[in-house]
């Protein structure tokens, strides 16, 4: 282990993009943000310990790390942590046994993550006494009663003080040297032995589960991502930064898993092929903590033919109303390659995938297209590279800046071009990695009008994993198990010199969604890397210019104000606001439930606003690569409570939904391109990157 230490330091001093901005006189940063790492909601540790170990362990960590290899200090500290659950639990259970007032007039602060630890044990235990009332009412709210909400949250601190107790060396040093990674950028990882291992069968897709990427966030399990072609992907009821608080093997009791070590949740969540896993999940868009949903999903592996690009050739109205016009739409989950699952020789790829459709989109004469780009968190590189180059001629696609400062530009290389004529890119907060560089690399040659939330997600960044075992000396056995560093050694950034980092890329049609009040986007995470510029690469395109976007732009403001749509998501979208801005939780239990019928009266009437405006819907006919997988079977919660129904929001619930509204939008700014473009006293002639014929002129035919 310390040979280890030694060498994982020694990688990110050397290695790391980022490796100058972190100094020997910086590693006590990361004592805070280790006890964060296992005290996210500042619960147990107190501000007094806080101060004691920077006073006690400063003067000598970095020398103790980089020289000897030691990381004593993760351990010191761990020990107060126990101790200092141990004694909270025990107080915790006498306390349950007390009578508890539920009709006071207190506050909780819901998120404890940014607030500073209590100063001393009097200002912990008035704090404990507030978590504990907040605990028990959340419960209360789900139908239950107060001694049958005392049992429950007793049981939870006995097995969160049972998962405490059985946490090894490995794990506590995995979390410390992670939280040292985190200094220089929150991608930057250490991976003990058998996290690597789970890492490496993970890449081999040898594990059967639900096809979620999952992390821990304080004490809730995140889910990070959904796997395009898995079961949650193929069910559509989970989504990103859903919180999973309790799993259930098929028929049998749930477990709560707040507090749970996230090795052990997954193997809860992993299973044989064909198996049925329960999820009680917290929604991300849900604005009461208490708020549960039920989700039955079957185990089974990735299938990659339920993950390819597919599309839609819709009919949208023209400006007046009085004909339609077939505009097509194309929905990239990923950027994708692979074996062919059906046995051909030929590999699947994105690039392949999306030229295909794209021929059979303009053989049924669209006249325009979207190509849908939520939730799509990246992928292959090279993927990207050459979906971007299916609608631009030869030219810089992403630069690519090294650890060692050297800049590489890679580029599409065949002059050819898939589909000339007008294109907008649908993109949202998910819209991560591979699919930025796309969209900005299409923005930057003004070869499409970007719609979407008000920025991508941002990550800007490449990772890549060094096993320890190749870096020391003398080299140990093949019996002995090494771990791992996963280390940022690149950036991208965009032909125009601008890094996708942070900032991610700003459509050029701003449409508001609930993602945009959602603490998602890579300027959420600490010590996230700036953004910045390099050079621009030499390209043969320009933006759209004011004159073209200006008349879009205005036709789709004036449609936000007017449209039933736009004010249906408005209304709810002011409402989550409203809720997401509440900070503070009563703790009266009547004031909740007054409060819960107010958010399900709400809901409710949203959702026949929502059925309304259903028959409003577009008419589309579908154009597949692949047979449409089988919809789920979806069973009625088993429970009394929450349904499925009470969460619905206007992303899409089936292939396309009835009220996606802004796929909408995204139609209707192509069909005001297409229809500008006719117009000379709209249209812009000396620039005309969205008509077929500019085009042409500027790749050739």
């Amino acid at each position: 282990m310390r040979e280890e230490v030694q060498t994982f330091l020694a990688l990110l001093e050397q290695v790391h993009y980022n490796r100058n901005a972190v100094q020997p006189s910086d590693y006590i940063r990361v004592l805070p943000d280790y006890m964060s790492a296992i005290d996210g909601q500042k619960l147990f540790f107190l501000g007094s310990d806080k101060t004691d170990f920077e006073k006690r362990y400063s003067p000598t960590l970095y020398y103790n790390m980089r020289s000897l290899g030691s990381i004593d200090v993760a351990y010191q500290i761990f020990a107060v942590y126990r101790k200092r659950m141990t004694d909270r639990v025990n107080w915790v259970f006498k306390e349950l046994n007390q009578n508890i007032d539920l009709n006071g007039h207190d506050f909780y602060r819901i998120d404890r993550s940014k607030s500073d630890w209590p100063q001393n044990m009097a200002a912990a235990d008035a704090l404990w006494i507030k978590r504990l009332k907040f605990e028990i009412i959340a419960e209360m709210l789900g139908k239950k009663t107060l001694p049958e909400a005392k049992e429950i949250v007793r049981k939870r601190y006995e097995r969160m003080l049972k998962n405490v107790s059985e946490i090894d060396d490995t794990e506590i040093a995995e979390t410390f040297l992670s939280s040292f990674a985190g200094l220089y950028d929150p991608h930057s990882a250490y991976l003990s032995a058998e996290s690597y291992e789970d890492f490496d069968i993970q890449m081999k897709l040898q594990l059967v589960g639900i096809g979620a990427v999952l992390s821990l966030d304080d004490d809730k399990c995140v889910v990070r991502e959904i796997v395009p072609g898995g079961p949650a992907d193929l069910d559509n009821r989970l989504r990103p930064n859903d919180k999973i608080i309790a799993v259930a093997q098929g028929d049998g009791e749930p477990v709560d898993i707040i507090g749970m070590q996230l090795r052990k949740i997954v193997n809860l969540i992993r299973g044989a092929k064909g198996t049925k896993v329960r999820l009680i999940v917290q929604p991300s868009n849900a604005t009461d903590s208490s708020a549960r949903r039920e989700i039955v999903l079957t185990r089974d592996v990735v299938k990659l033919n339920s993950a390819r690009a597919f599309g839609a050739i819709f009919q949208v109205p023209s400006g007046d109303g009085k004909t339609t016009l077939p505009i097509g739409v194309i929905s990239l989950p990923a950027f994708y390659g692979g074996e062919n699952p059906d046995g051909h020789s030929q590999s699947i790829t994105a690039s392949k995938d999306v030229a295909a459709l794209i021929k059979r989109l303009k053989a049924a004469h669209v006249q325009g297209m979207v190509l849908d780009l939520r939730q799509n968190g990246g992928g292959l590189l090279m993927e990207a590279i050459n979906v971007a180059g299916l609608f631009i001629g030869r030219g810089p696609v992403v630069q690519v800046r090294n650890y060692n400062g050297g800049i590489d530009v890679d580029s599409d290389d065949d002059p050819s071009v898939a589909y000339k004529g007008p294109l907008a890119v649908l993109v949202d907060r998910f819209s991560a990695s591979a699919s930025e560089i796309v969209t900005g690399a299409l923005q930057n040659y003004g070869r499409a009008i970007i719609i979407g939330d008000d920025s991508t997600h941002g990550k800007g960044t490449v990772q890549n994993i060094f096993n320890l075992r190749r870096f020391l000396v003398p080299p140990v056995p093949e019996s002995v198990k090494t771990g791992a560093v996963r280390l940022t050694i690149q950036k991208f950034y965009l032909p125009s010199g601008a890094s996708t980092q942070l900032k991610g890329v700003v459509p050029d049609i701003i449409l508001d969604d609930y993602e945009d009040y959602i603490p998602i986007g890579e300027s959420d995470l600490p010590h996230a890397l700036p953004w910045d510029e390099i050079p621009s690469s030499f390209y043969d395109g320009a933006p759209i210019p004011p004159s073209v976007l200006g008349p879009l732009k205005a036709m789709s403001l004036e449609r936000q104000k007017t449209m039933p749509e736009f004010a249906y998501l408005q209304k709810s979208l002011n409402w989550f606001k409203e809720k997401q801005a509440q900070k503070l939780v009563s703790l009266n239990l009547a004031t909740r439930e007054k409060e819960k019928v107010e958010d399900e009266a709400f809901r409710k009437a949203a959702k026949a606003e929502k059925h309304a405006l259903e028959k409003n819907a577009y008419t589309f006919t579908e154009v597949r690569l692949a047979p449409k997988p089988a919809k789920p079977k979806i069973a009625p919660p088993k429970k009394e409570g929450s349904s499925d129904d009470e969460f619905d929001d206007t992303t899409k619930s089936d292939t396309f939904g009835k009220t996606d509204v802004h796929l909408r939008e995204s139609l209707r700014v192509v069909r005001d391109a297409i229809e500008m473009s006719h117009n000379d006293k709209l249209w812009n002639r000396s620039y005309e990157p969205l008509t077929e014929a500019a085009v042409e002129m500027r790749y050739g035919k």
